[in-house]
């Protein structure tokens, strides 16, 4: 007999649902604090990007997952070390090098870990390289992976096709991912979408709502 297989935009299911912040730190969305561009200011397309749009969809997605039973996770790069000793190769010859006891290493106020809300640094681009998040989300029962985060193109792709390999069904929320161009973004989520289902803010939190009506 043959096993029906899910779709990658069937509903979620409370309690087998997380939602996933992927970088969302003061060190990459505040204008000047990014030591790679210090010269960009709030008028940067990346910059009035997130702010207008990427993290305020974010906001909209952390209040109903919270409200819906939905299990929130962050990630954010930080090395475990003030020397950054423990660090990937590649983020040494990047380089890339973000200490535990940098203010701008952590996320930004309005997108920040309440309560118990789990929060993993890494030192990879996706967080399944260098973190045991696959491990957790199997100990908490996670089946339905929603993503949101920058870069669209980088660190978001990894976790996407990471995670979908590992046998989560995963959702990308387009319009609350971001990176430095419009053209990098829409490239990346043409390239990364047959790993998951790709939507939107308001589609996600539609049937996050309607999950937690449901129960």
């Amino acid at each position: 007999m043959i096993q029906s297989l899910p779709k990658r935009d069937e509903p979620f299911r409370r309690g087998e649902t997380a939602l996933l912040l992927v970088d969302m730190q003061r060190i990459w969305l505040e204008p000047g604090a990014d030591p790679d561009h210090p010269e960009l200011g709030p008028e940067d397309y990346f910059y009035r990007q997130t702010a207008t749009e990427t993290i305020p969809n974010q906001e909209r997605l952390l209040k109903a997952a919270r409200a819906n039973g939905v299990e929130v996770l962050h990630t954010i790069i930080q090395s475990l070390t003030e020397d950054g000793r423990d660090r990937s190769l590649d983020h040494k010859l990047t380089p890339i090098h973000i200490p535990p006891s940098l203010p701008e290493g952590l996320p930004i106020a309005s997108l920040a870990p309440v309560g118990d809300e789990i929060m993993l640094p890494k030192t990879s681009s996706g967080i399944f390289n260098s973190t045991n998040v696959d491990y957790l989300l199997k100990n908490l029962g996670i089946r339905y992976l929603i993503v949101v985060g920058v870069l669209t193109d980088q660190c978001v792709d990894m976790t996407v096709r990471d995670a979908a390999d590992r046998g989560y069904l995963v959702t990308c929320v387009s319009d609350a991912c971001a990176t430095r161009t419009q053209e990098r973004h829409d490239i990346a989520l043409k390239a990364f979408g047959g790993y998951c289902w790709v939507t939107d803010t308001d589609t996600v939190v539609a049937r996050i709502e309607a999950m937690g009506k449901a129960a």
